[in-house]
């Protein structure tokens, strides 16, 4: 909120103590360039409607670029666009396109260096290499971008919103898509992602390594190599988001690689081949949450201890959990799942018979993969009853001593599917920068 507070304070005193500059093909000043070189700071350049042929835009003092009708700026796939080495920048209402891609250098559409107290809002990137490039940069807003690129594979791509050393930022509302990560965190701590739709990119939806105190919550991540990795990370904060249709033979929802102490609420992981993939990862606190025909709703690798897995509701997918092991203060206790077949005789709504997640035969097919070509068959069902009355290979304490009988009202995340950014909009402003 303070990050808030200050840029609204910076654009009412630019616009009460500062000039307007406009741009456009038939005006005096018919460049973005010369209207930069004759600004003053607090100044605000307004860029009419046309196309722009600029690139290497620097802007080196406090201004504020707002477009008119999003005007084209284009790079004609030679050269980065706007960089940004002031504090107090506001760019508003512009589309970017064209992005020259480089194997030397990380070109982006708008690129901001060790600046503060930015505001990125509302502006169409299309064919960018990298879409929106922070370095060294903090106490700023990236909001209701969308950026869409057309990406082919990992080597020659980008990501669409890209962090790296940064500090309290918000991101907020934006769609990104087509590139190699939608959104990529690199030592970025204290910092929010909210409202945003991620989908069709070629790695992550979104991606942390080495970022700690941050949290996302509200959005989506669909259709992506993998939903969301975090990795070598502290104290994150995954709430109310819904991964969902991130298909493929190493795809998963959520993926957790060595991070501790997380905080996973409130989120649907639904027709993912993998919800949650858990590795190194201790203190998982994992409640709130709905799995919904998974090929796997959880798989918990070695590594990880004081996993609580607690309240939430599994339905219908084909594995509800998998774990090599257990540590001995894991719980599991009080889920709902939808093929527990328990009685309740005394009605306190949960389940008299303690109830076994991990089928045996998830552990065959986690040893050999070909066995899944069995799944339906009758031997597997003699199978996973004869695991469940009497555990041999199965962990021991892998286990719901007091299942819920009822699924548990999901908070936020399924009520926010029908309630995106940008969803009724995309295919428009797509179809107008071709």
């Amino acid at each position: 909120m303070k990050t808030v507070f200050v840029l609204l304070c910076v654009s009412f005193a630019q616009f009460l103590f500062g000039k307007t500059i406009e741009v456009c093909p038939t005006c005096p000043v018919s460049s973005i360039k010369q209207a930069i070189q004759m600004a003053h700071a607090c100044d605000t350049i307004f860029i009419k409607k046309g196309t722009y042929t600029e690139g290497n835009i620097l802007i080196d003092k406090e201004l504020t670029l707002i477009g008119e009708d999003y005007p084209v700026l284009d790079g004609q796939n030679n050269t980065e666009i706007i960089t940004i080495t002031s504090d107090f920048v506001n760019i508003i209402g512009l589309q970017i396109q064209n992005v020259g891609t480089s194997y030397t250098q990380d070109r982006a559409g708008i690129r901001l260096k060790k600046v503060h107290h930015f505001h990125i809002k509302d502006n169409r990137l299309f064919n960018s290499f990298f879409g929106v490039y922070l370095e060294n940069s903090s106490d700023g807003i990236v909001e209701g971008n969308m950026v869409k690129g057309k990406a082919t594979n990992e080597t020659s791509s980008g990501n669409a919103i890209h962090m790296w050393y940064c500090n309290n930022v918000l991101i907020i509302n934006n769609y990104v898509s087509g590139h190699r990560d939608g959104i990529y965190f690199e030592f970025v701590d204290h910092s929010t992602i909210t409202g945003n739709l991620s989908e069709d990119n070629l790695r992550y939806g979104l991606h942390f390594m080495f970022s700690n105190d941050d949290t996302y919550r509200r959005n989506t991540f669909r259709n992506n190599g993998a939903g969301v990795a975090v990795m070598y990370s502290r104290h994150i904060g995954m709430f109310q988001n819904i991964f969902e249709r991130n298909w493929g033979a190493a795809a998963y929802g959520l993926l957790l690689k060595e991070i501790h102490d997380s905080e996973i609420n409130g989120n649907t992981f639904r027709e993912n081949t993998v919800g949650i993939f858990a590795e190194t990862s201790n203190r998982m606190n994992c409640h709130g949450n709905e799995f919904t025909q998974n090929g796997w709703a959880i798989k918990i690798s070695g590594g990880c201890q004081q996993s609580r897995v607690e309240g939430n509701n599994f339905f219908n997918n084909t594995f509800d959990l998998a774990t090599q092991m257990a540590a001995a203060d894991d719980s599991y206790n009080g889920n709902f799942w939808s093929d527990y077949n328990g009685y309740d005789l005394d009605h306190d709504g949960r389940g008299d018979v303690p109830h076994r997640p991990m089928k045996l035969f998830s552990y065959v097919v986690g040893k050999t993969p070909e066995a899944m070509v069995l799944l339906r068959s009758l031997f597997v069902d003699i199978l996973n009853f004869s695991e469940k009355v009497s555990p041999v290979f199965t962990p021991e304490n892998v286990v719901d001593k007091r299942p819920s009988m009822k699924p548990f009202p999901l908070k936020g995340a399924r009520q926010f599917a029908n309630r995106l950014p940008f969803t009724a909009s995309i295919g428009g402003a797509v179809d107008e920068a071709k």
